[in-house]
């Protein structure tokens, strides 16, 4: 029996896989590579010192989709696969619509047909209705307010409605907040095409050279240095919880959220802070104008996922600065091979 992992080749499948394998899981993994790269399997391949076959496919493709449950006894399913940048979703929402809600569908349907109702699904702390009231709990009003949020809501509600139509479903719906860091060893990491959206990546690239500076969005709001407060959390971490939800899955039935996060929020000038006694390095920024959107405080309630996945995260911002900056400085340009390094293989 194996957990199938959708999008297992990007930043946080590559580290959930480490977190299975290493806990004697078999793991099977589909990604299309859109927004990822095939070097980041093999790397896991390196840190767990195990085999697992990959298919680079599309869930959109559903007849492909039926062969790897044909070819594979698959117990659990855990769903990352899905585009996931917010400005690019404004822009082009259609299709974050088609990539996010079909492939899902189609991967449900597949599931059920054969006959596999054990699901973890990476959902996002963008679901939740802006607020400025601090801690989210899961009961929070939700109301997205871009493309890519508002697919994560509707994937959630089109599996509670699952459920509801089928009790024999477990379904657990993770609610990330920010997600930074690498693997210890620094050989699996974020690796964003272009320029970051998010933060941590673009801190690090600011401190590798790679980039001039940092805008930061809003010196002016109503927090103890004027920048915006988030809650960050370990890949580690995160890549834990979705074990803990595997057990849990495996073990009872229904559709229910959990906030994956710290439960504490960092702003954005200790971010810099930290990054710069970490790296050693310079990060200049420019303070501009806030984003339309954009909220003071955000940071989550993780007790839910403590009292019943048995989960808490246990990285702090040093280790999580720490981390990201190891993997980005040993890998400069991410799982990309430099100009000099494909000379050296000609």
């Amino acid at each position: 029996m194996a957990i199938l992992v959708t999008g297992g080749a990007g930043y946080i499948g590559s580290h959930t896989c480490v977190e299975l394998l290493n806990a004697g899981y078999d793991v099977v993994v589909v990604d299309n590579l859109s927004n990822s790269s095939e070097e980041s399997l093999a790397r896991v391949r390196q840190i767990t010192k195990r085999e697992f076959p990959f298919y680079p496919i599309d869930l959109l493709e559903l007849s492909k989709l039926e062969q790897v449950f044909e070819a594979h006894e698959i117990e659990a399913v855990v769903h990352f696969a899905g585009s996931k940048a917010v400005g690019e979703s404004v822009a082009i929402p259609l299709k974050y619509y088609e990539n996010n809600l079909i492939s899902t569908i189609n991967l449900c349907q597949v599931m059920q047909k054969h006959d596999v109702k054990r699901l973890v699904f990476s959902s996002s702390a963008t679901v939740y209705a802006p607020t400025d009231a601090g801690a989210i709990s899961e009961d929070f009003p939700l109301a997205a307010s871009n493309p890519y949020g508002r697919s994560k809501w509707m994937i959630e509600e089109m599996l509670r409605d699952l459920f509801i139509s089928d009790p024999a479903w477990s379904i657990a719906l993770l609610r990330y907040f920010n997600p930074v860091g690498a693997h210890p060893s620094g050989l699996i990491g974020e690796h964003p095409n272009g320029k970051p959206n998010n933060l941590t990546p673009y801190i690090t690239q600011v401190a590798v050279g790679k980039l001039d500076k940092l805008y930061v969005f809003g010196g002016d709001y109503p927090t103890h240095d004027g920048t915006g407060v988030r809650d960050y959390i370990h890949v580690m971490d995160l890549a834990n919880g979705h074990l803990k939800a595997i057990e849990r899955v495996k073990s009872t039935t229904g559709a229910e959220a959990y906030n994956l996060g710290t439960g504490r929020g960092y702003s954005v000038l200790e971010m810099i802070h930290a990054f710069r006694i970490e790296s050693e390095r310079d990060i200049p920024y420019t303070v501009v104008d806030r984003r339309p959107g954009d909220i003071a405080v955000c940071y989550a309630d993780p007790s839910k996922a403590r009292d019943k996945l048995g989960w808490l995260a246990t990285r702090g911002l040093a280790e999580m600065c720490a981390d990201a900056w190891r993997w980005q400085s040993q890998n400069p340009n991410g799982y990309e091979k430099s100009e000099q390094e494909k000379m050296q293989l000609i």
